[in-house]
């Protein structure tokens, strides 16, 4: 019996990783690109059992390293493969310094109508802070070249809190993408690995340390921006105007199924939750060599594991999390279930509960780990 589920696609190539990057990707392996793509498409055609896709999100990386030609090739082997729904949201992730508008024509022309552009920035300093390696012209051109074939849903990627970021610095990126008006905007505080350059870099003193509260401050400057420009503050890190949530990560934060496919995909489906190696050269051998697919992790999850997930990913949202929804899909009064916890944050201020409903306060978003972890089985 098919269920709806939600494919991600990961892309793991880079021209060059940025600083603060802690994803698997790798630089200057762009000659593995075709056989990575046949690896794909073997794994979708081993993985994928009769479900009707819903949405379609190709992440990295930068999967806009790859050719336009090569992108519309993966759509069509996976409507060729699957069960795509007649309206499912197709979104690509898109860095300005790898395309031009033809490869936005092309990735039109198979079947994307939805763009994510990791601008991270619209000052010129901060993205060579960054190690990006585009520029804000570059960023704004990306928009321009986009609208002109018809995007008429775009989200923009912006970093905040960044190494000795001024709230004036931040309040200036913000208003520039939105003088770009995008559907939706995706704001990410700067959190670093201990093994990135950037994080290597404050360790030696060569960078200013990352300051939470001002991160905070920037934070809050965010939530009222946006809501004066009319974008809905959805989810933790996410605002889009009405009518234009991302589809694809609702399916995450309602804890839904999703199948990952790809070297560091991860899925959740079944049941399971699996991870892919995060090496690109076992993933090879294991789709286009000799070697048979081997997950780096396979967890049952259990009851009790998927109901406080439901919870903490459900806390994210705005709406926050409805008793009567998890009531009739596990059974369970979470309100009951979670008694103790619910008090503690809510005598916190970290938690509002009204009528069988439990969402974070303002603060409670600034302090959403705390929140969080509480309700993870002991």
């Amino acid at each position: 019996m098919s269920s709806d589920i939600a494919l991600y696609v990961h892309v793991p190539f880079c021209r060059r990783k940025c600083r603060y990057c802690s994803f698997i990707s790798y630089e200057q392996r762009e000659r593995d690109i075709p056989r990575y793509l046949e690896a794909l498409k073997k794994e979708l055609k081993l993985r994928y059992h009769d479900d009707s896709i819903r949405t379609i999100y190709i992440g990295g990386g930068t999967p806009s390293l790859l050719k336009a030609s090569d992108i519309a090739d993966l759509l069509s082997a996976i409507s060729g493969l699957c069960q795509l729904d007649k309206d499912a949201e197709i979104s690509i992730e898109v860095n300005p310094g790898t395309v031009d508008q033809n490869f936005f024509q092309t990735i039109r022309k198979a079947g994307v109508n939805r763009l994510s552009l990791g601008i991270q920035s619209l000052n010129d300093d901060e993205l060579a802070i960054m190690g990006r390696i585009h520029t804000s012209i570059q960023a704004r051109e990306a928009v321009r070249l986009a609208r002109s074939e018809g995007f008429d849903n775009i989200n923009l990627d912006l970093i905040y809190g960044l190494p000795a970021q001024t709230k004036e610095a931040w309040q200036y990126s913000l208003e520039e993408a939105i003088a770009l008006e995008p559907e939706h905007l995706s704001l990410y505080a700067l959190t670093l690995e201990e093994d990135t350059p950037m994080q290597k870099m404050i360790d030696d003193g060569l960078m200013t340390k990352i300051d939470p509260d001002m991160a905070a401050d920037q934070y809050e400057i965010a939530e009222d921006l946006l809501e004066k420009h009319g974008y809905i503050h959805y989810e933790i890190s996410n605002w889009a105007k009405p009518g234009y949530p991302c589809r694809h990560n609702l399916v995450y934060w309602y804890n839904l199924p999703y199948l990952g496919i790809g070297a560091a995909a991860h899925s959740c489906i079944n049941g399971h939750r699996i991870a892919n190696t995060g090496n690109l050269d076992k993933y090879l051998a294991e789709f286009t060599g000799e070697n048979s697919w081997s997950p780096e992790l396979d967890e049952k999850i259990s009851r009790e594991l998927e109901i406080a997930e439901s919870v903490i990913l459900g806390l994210r949202l705005a709406e926050g999390v409805q008793q009567v929804i998890l009531k009739n899909r596990f059974g369970v009064n979470i309100m009951d279930r979670f008694r103790r916890q619910i008090k503690e944050m809510s005598d916190a201020g970290l938690l509002i509960q009204d009528d069988g409903h439990i969402s974070l306060t303002p603060r409670g978003r600034l302090l959403s780990n705390e929140v969080f972890w509480r309700f993870l089985p002991e």
